[in-house]
């Protein structure tokens, strides 16, 4: 959606550098940086330790330095193989569990994780470098069994409530080093453009300003002191503008200008990096300047943002990891051979499989002249100097307070809170919310008792399918919360609201909305319309099955993203955006009901993180906007919504 000028004006707080010369730049607009910041990072250089990694690398063969650089996936290396080729780093994927088992215990990973650090500090090396593993924890823990999962960062921009963001990345820390795991990717902060891109629910929001408060709260929350038990060291994704690319592609062409670029994509991270990110994630995407119409490809080739602007100008000093094989879209690049990417200053590669491959491959390009030495010990020092500061040289996460602890994976009330926080009230007509207690519900959809829909993505498995509830461990749907709450013998469940009469029912709770997707498989392509019902049948038949039936039908819409819904929130009365609240669909229900006395428990306070769209084909900047950005309905505020125009469903939208 589109973005506030007043929000860009927020970032010019921060100092703007001096022009490294030539013909002087145009003056940017009033508000607006002209140029990439320098931002002062919290955590400074020390020269103790800086002459420590100068002794190590010094000692290194160029096999030990690339096999720092080197992360492969746990599901294709071994413990004994990391000892061997002295790997830096390794990482579970989505769906990659102990021993291949998604209901394996804290206690499996957490051995897991020491068998591997056992044994990269086993190596023949003049110093042992211990590794580290990373995961996406992007919403808790999402991978682990019985690990609370929170509302997706779509959810969170709703709360506006950077405190709450910096709760949560606290809490998914702690569960992490309870697995033995100390580096997360995250947060995500992207600003995303189109809803039609899969992972706008990693998204925060489309104001840049909100971002980059966001940005920073979370690394704060993850990072802590860095040394702490309870401390991980972040990655902040997916540099840059992965969430600007034309019709919302996943892994595509950001058409943007480079002033656009500053000020729009690059916010996050002028907050992540001043609270001390220690990692940056490179995108997939790439970049063509629409002010020049120049094309400077994949940003994992891309030598003016990745070193230049990141590591020159910003004053990154942490390391720049790869997205998971992504070297292999850089032109004239595979799998497991890129020395473009290496040069454009991608420090560790991601390479899940092909990891053997990579190091021969690295090792005869660097013998060969094509990476400079300096540049290998330029990775290698990154590397070593984020494992030091984080402490990993001097304590291995075995030795942890909170390895192997069960309870250090659940934060119920906090997810609780935050679903409070998130959800968003567009439509009440007459005050039917909250209800009443007293008469008997009927509840309908396909999500009023799916932990899997209500979470999303990224959960226990990567596109966060094939699950069912027994695969979550913890956490409560919706209906299960409403029948805790009201009595089960009040609350009627029918999932497609056959064989049931709504008169019969005091009101209807309609549970519906989107299912689990994850980056690439998530995207709406172009030219296809962004219409809920066009891709989710089964709701507007239900909607239309039970709406206007003598009760008023209250509708909680589970999504990812902004979509075109004007046939669903004319059937309803009214109609909450829910998000991907995640497994504590409990919080949903606090502010639905009314209490036990007849008076209102908690009000609404989120707002729309984006704008919500009245066109099914126009889904980018400058579309027609139903709902604006910041739009939430309160109890103490009431507003009707008139009845909306219902355009039939185009099968495909008009090429542009």
């Amino acid at each position: 959606m589109g973005v506030s000028r007043l929000s860009l004006a927020l970032l010019a707080v921060l100092a703007l550098p001096a022009s490294a010369g030539g013909a002087p730049k145009p003056a940017p607009a009033p508000g607006l940086l002209a140029d990439w910041p320098a931002v002062k990072s919290p955590i400074g250089r020390d020269p103790v330790i800086e002459r420590r990694i100068a002794g190590i690398v010094a000692g290194m063969t160029l096999e030990q330095k690339i096999g720092q650089m080197t992360q492969a996936d746990v599901r294709y290396i071994t413990p004994d193989e990391v000892r061997r080729y002295q790997l830096g780093s390794v990482l579970n994927g989505g769906g990659a569990w102990p021993a291949m088992n998604k209901h394996a215990g804290v206690r499996q990973w957490a051995d897991l994780a020491a068998a591997f650090h056992t044994a990269s500090m086993q190596t023949d090396a003049k110093v042992k470098i211990p590794l580290i593993w990373g995961t996406d924890a992007v919403h808790g823990h999402n991978n682990v069994f019985g690990a609370t999962v929170f509302p997706h960062n779509i959810g969170l921009g709703a709360a506006r409530d950077p405190a709450l963001v910096e709760e949560i990345a606290r809490a998914t820390a702690r569960a992490a080093r309870a697995t033995g795991i100390s580096w997360v990717f995250a947060p995500t902060v992207a600003v995303a453009q189109d809803q039609r891109w899969g992972r706008t629910y990693e998204s925060y929001s489309s104001d840049p300003a909100l971002v980059r408060r966001y940005g920073e709260a979370a690394v704060r929350g993850l990072q802590g002191r860095l040394t702490g038990d309870g401390d991980v060291v972040a990655s902040v994704k997916h540099f840059l503008a992965d969430g600007g690319t034309q019709h919302g592609n996943d892994q595509g062409e950001a058409r943007t200008s480079l002033a656009e670029l500053i000020n729009i994509h690059g916010a996050g991270y002028y907050g992540a990096l001043a609270a001390g990110a220690q990692t940056v994630m490179a995108s997939y995407s790439s970049w063509t300047d629409a002010g020049t119409g120049t094309a400077h490809g994949k940003m994992h080739g891309n030598r003016a943002l990745l070193t230049d602007a990141l590591k020159g100008r910003m004053g990154f000093d942490g390391f720049v990891v790869s997205d998971w094989n992504a070297i292999e879209q850089v032109p004239g690049c595979t799998k497991d051979h890129c020395p473009a990417s290496i040069n454009a200053g991608v420090d560790m590669v991601m390479v899940p499989e092909d990891w053997r491959a990579f190091i021969a491959n690295t090792a005869a390009d660097v013998k060969a002249g094509r990476i400079p030495m300096a540049r290998i010990d330029d990775a290698v020092t990154r590397i070593l100097r984020v494992k030091m500061r984080s402490g990993l040289f001097d304590r291995l996460p075995a030795r942890s307070a909170l390895n192997g602890r069960a309870d250090a994976l659940e934060a119920r009330a906090l997810a609780r809170r935050a679903v409070q926080e998130s959800l968003v009230l567009l439509k009440n007509d007459r005050g039917v919310l909250p209800l009443r207690r007293g008469g008997r519900l009927l509840v309908v959809g396909k999500s009023a008792d799916s932990l899997s829909n209500q979470s999303g993505g990224w959960t226990r498995t990567w596109q966060g399918t094939e699950n069912v509830n027994a695969d979550f461990g913890t956490g409560e749907t919706l209906l299960a919360a409403l029948r805790e709450t009201l009595g089960a013998e009040t609350v009627v469940f029918s999932e497609t609201g056959a064989e049931v009469d709504p008169a019969d029912f005091s009101a209807v709770i309609a549970i519906v909305g989107e299912t689990p997707y994850a980056e690439y498989i998530g995207d709406v392509d172009w030219p296809a319309p962004l219409h809920h019902s066009a891709r989710y049948k089964e709701d507007l038949e239900l909607l239309s099955k039970v709406a206007g039936r003598g009760a008023p039908v209250v509708t909680i819409f589970y999504s990812g993203r902004t979509v075109y819904a004007n046939d669903l929130i004319d059937r309803s009365d009214a109609f909450v955006a829910a998000w991907l609240p995640g497994t504590e669909a409990g919080g949903i229900a606090d502010l639905i009901l009314r209490s036990e006395t007849g008076g209102i428990r908690q009000d609404f306070r989120g707002t729309l993180p984006f704008a919500w769209p009245s066109d099914a084909c126009a889904t980018g900047p400058g579309a027609p906007i139903l709902f604006q950005r910041g739009y939430g309905l309160r109890y103490d505020t009431p507003k009707e919504v008139p009845n909306l125009a219902v355009a039939a469903a185009p099968r495909t939208c008009a090429a542009g």
